[in-house]
């Protein structure tokens, strides 16, 4: 199986209005993510056992083995990426009525949610990612991995939302102050419509 990277479904300059400029965008996803999937068919066309395999079954397979490490890095943040360019929208920021029930079931209230996604996503010291998950209890929660650490290698639940916190994610828009890309993100371009299909879906 070769990996291959997922067209934007946005155009490129979508997001400028919203705080994500086009250079930003054409860098992250047409340099960054083309990097991790190129990386990533080289590792796999090397290693039989992992051809044929889904990427998730090569994120969890290579997880935790040290030298399966560069698998996991380059599969895992091709996973996140994917997942990623589908939780920004150029209409983002508002949250369907299904989806504000259960954060407010979960959460307290959704104000409470965007309080502990915020403190996740800076809380993560250097590189990384903060996730709204569907845990496998049933509750929503928020979870963040470092590097290209993934809920799919820890199988915690279903991912319904998640922010990249690399500096490469936000740095020509925002330089180092990561604060106010969370705060962009939660107001104007995270995509709520999204993580409320998959909620349903789950």
């Amino acid at each position: 199986m070769t990996f291959s990277l997922p067209s934007l479904p946005f155009a490129p300059g979508a997001l400028a209005a919203r705080g994500m400029c086009q250079e930003t965008l054409e860098l992250h996803h047409g340099k960054h993510h083309q990097g991790y999937v190129n990386a990533l068919n080289g590792l796999v066309d090397k290693n039989d056992v992992l051809k044929g395999k889904s990427l998730e079954d090569v994120i969890r397979f290579a997880h935790g083995r040290d030298d399966l490490a560069p698998v996991f890095n380059n599969a895992g943040q091709h996973w996140n990426h994917s997942l990623f360019w589908n939780c920004l929208s150029p209409q983002g920021g508002g949250i369907p009525a299904s989806l504000e029930k259960k954060l407010t079931a979960d959460f307290g209230s959704v104000d409470k949610f965007k309080e502990q996604f915020k403190a996740a996503a800076l809380g993560q010291f250097g590189s990384g990612w903060a996730w709204l998950i569907l845990g496998t209890e049933g509750r929503l929660k928020i979870t963040k991995t470092g590097n290209a650490g993934t809920p799919v290698a820890t199988r915690e639940g279903k991912a319904l939302l998640v922010i990249d916190v690399w500096e490469h994610a936000y740095y020509m828009d925002y330089r180092n102050r990561r604060p106010d890309f969370v705060d962009n993100f939660l107001a104007k371009l995270a995509n709520f419509e999204f993580a409320a299909a998959q909620l349903a879906a789950a």
